[in-house]
């Protein structure tokens, strides 16, 4: 399993205030966001694993040891024609979070809201960053990659996430799961990338899939961007 390892150099300001639901705030003090960025790349330990499986898109099985059947019709819609899937984590580490509850304790309720964010951007950006690295070695092999795709989001159940957490072996990087399900430490990401073997003669590619908020139906989240 590729283990991912590679430091932050700089954390996005812009998402940052998005995450925080400040897009609509004109007057924020912008200094604040810009130092929240800077508190998180020192704090952040960011780290990420891959494995790469077979896929049965008729059966929306991932073919492993053993198998594991995808649940719901938004994944399967999805990763619809695709051979394989890439099961993904992602984490930036417990510290940062540590240090959002402390400045939260201590009534430091701005910074930490903002600190919050910032983390929540980072560990974006490490799975970004990991799907960058993987999408050359992906295309040597003929294969095209779908936007990661998560366990809780559209109908796939958030009870599939120990599925993906043996997928990926986030174990290694040092992911768990609390009894209720929620990754631990808490700004980390798991999710399932599709591969589909590309086309040249036809313009089947993954632009043709809505990604992140323009995918999303809820109109009114405070952090959408589009």
């Amino acid at each position: 399993m590729p283990i991912y390892n590679a430091p932050l150099l700089a954390i996005d300001a812009k998402e940052t205030r998005r995450y925080a639901g400040l897009m609509k705030a004109e007057n924020f003090d912008e200094g604040k966001i810009e130092a929240a960025c800077q508190d998180a790349r020192l704090l952040a330990a960011p780290k990420g694993i891959w494995q790469l499986y077979d896929y049965d898109c008729e059966t929306q099985e991932i073919i492993a040891e053993p198998n594991c059947i995808l649940q719901g019709a938004k994944i399967g819609a999805h990763l619809a024609g695709c051979e394989k899937v890439i099961a993904l984590a992602a984490t930036v580490g417990e510290t940062i979070e540590e240090t959002v509850t402390k400045r939260f304790e201590a009534g430091q309720y701005s910074s930490s809201v903002l600190l919050d964010a910032a983390a929540t951007t980072a560990v974006e950006q490490v799975a970004d960053a990991m799907e960058k690295a993987i999408r050359p070695k992906a295309a040597a092999k003929g294969y095209g990659m779908r936007w990661r795709f998560s366990p809780g989001y559209g109908d796939w159940p958030i009870e599939q996430q120990p599925e993906l957490i043996r997928l990926t072996g986030a174990a290694a990087i040092g992911i768990h799961l609390s009894s209720s399900m929620m990754l631990i430490p808490r700004k980390s990401i798991t999710a399932v990338i599709g591969l589909y073997k590309e086309d040249k003669s036809k313009q089947t590619t993954a632009t043709s899939h809505k990604k992140g908020c323009a995918a999303c139906p809820k109109t009114d989240c405070p952090s959408r961007n589009v």
